[in-house]
């Protein structure tokens, strides 16, 4: 079960989302870490009129359990990214293999710099770099790697974390909750 704790912090440490960051990348190493991870963010940059692009790397058919369809998944995610905002045109959805990142990182930055050139996003949001499952991590590290001319915010999944670290807190309201 997924607890949100909402508390009040000095308005030094809220992040402001500013008007420069007109086009948005999300990087979400499966079908459902951007939105369980950063939704209500997702949410407030498509309010606040974003362009949202979303990329998935794995429909995690492999780890799906018993009596469900294989790109079960892929129609949950594509079903949430509409919830969200995000529309069908501005969704990647790649299928690489789900616990074998660390093998494939090579194929995965290569689309990442590819993605980098076609979309020019100003703003990526991608797992932090304390994440430690091994898809989460590469997602990170390679991500640093092929966007880093960009801001980046790392986001947290929290039963794959040791540690928290925080730079900043996006500001949501109960609209943007209630929608992720």
């Amino acid at each position: 079960m997924l607890r949100i704790v909402i508390k009040q912090v000095p308005l030094a440490y809220k992040v402001k989302i500013v008007t420069k960051h007109e086009r948005v990348l999300i990087l979400a190493p499966h079908t459902d870490d951007g939105e369980l991870s950063c939704g209500g963010t997702i949410c407030r940059l498509i309010e606040e009129g974003k362009d949202c692009y979303y990329v998935t790397f794995s429909s995690c058919d492999d780890s799906l359990p018993p009596g469900f369809e294989k790109g079960a998944l892929i129609e949950e995610l594509k079903n949430a990214t509409t919830v969200l905002g995000i529309p069908d045109e501005n969704r990647i959805i790649f299928d690489f293999r789900v616990r074998h990142f660390p093998q494939l990182r090579q194929e995965i930055l290569e689309e990442m710099v590819r993605i980098n050139r076609e979309i020019q996003p100003e703003l990526v949001l991608l797992p932090t770099q304390f994440d430690t499952h091994q898809d989460h991590s590469v997602i990170a590290q390679e991500g640093f790697r092929a966007f880093k001319k960009c801001s980046m915010f790392g986001y947290e999944v929290p039963w794959n974390n040791l540690t928290f670290v925080s730079s900043g807190f996006v500001e949501l309201r109960k609209r943007h909750i209630k929608k992720k």
